[in-house]
């Protein structure tokens, strides 16, 4: 399980760890966004030059809240919730943050009690 934290707008951030081709690991702080429903992450192009990922698909065509945007899909290695998993990651120049989309949901639990402080996202084990 991991721990997260409230932003000042109630936004939802997790700490996690991008694997480079090398192994070397970067602590970022990613956005939890449930409205990002197309993919698992998303990075800004000049993250990508550290980590060297090998590129899946050049120039997929993804609807945004600002409209449809066109990304590259990188094959990324991201440490969470102390596993480390292999996920396609969209890659575009105008990304802010680094961003988690919701297809995490598929495989992991997200507690948010904003009240309490509690902010949590774990893995689903399989029964």
């Amino acid at each position: 399980m991991i721990e997260g934290s409230f932003g000042d707008n109630g936004e939802l951030f997790f700490e996690i760890q991008l694997v480079g081709l090398s192994g070397e690991e970067f602590f970022v702080e990613a956005l939890f966004d449930t409205g990002f429903t197309d993919g698992w992450l998303a990075i800004n192009t000049q993250d990508l030059d550290a980590l060297q990922w090998s590129l899946l698909a050049a120039q997929v065509e993804v609807m945004t809240a600002r409209g449809n945007a066109f990304f590259n899909i990188y094959e990324g290695r991201v440490i969470i919730d102390e596993t480390e998993v292999v996920v396609p990651v969209h890659v575009g120049d105008d990304i802010p943050d680094t961003i988690m989309g919701s297809l995490w949901l598929d495989v992991m639990e997200l507690v948010a009690n904003k009240p309490k402080g509690v902010l949590t996202l774990s893995i689903v084990e399989n029964d």
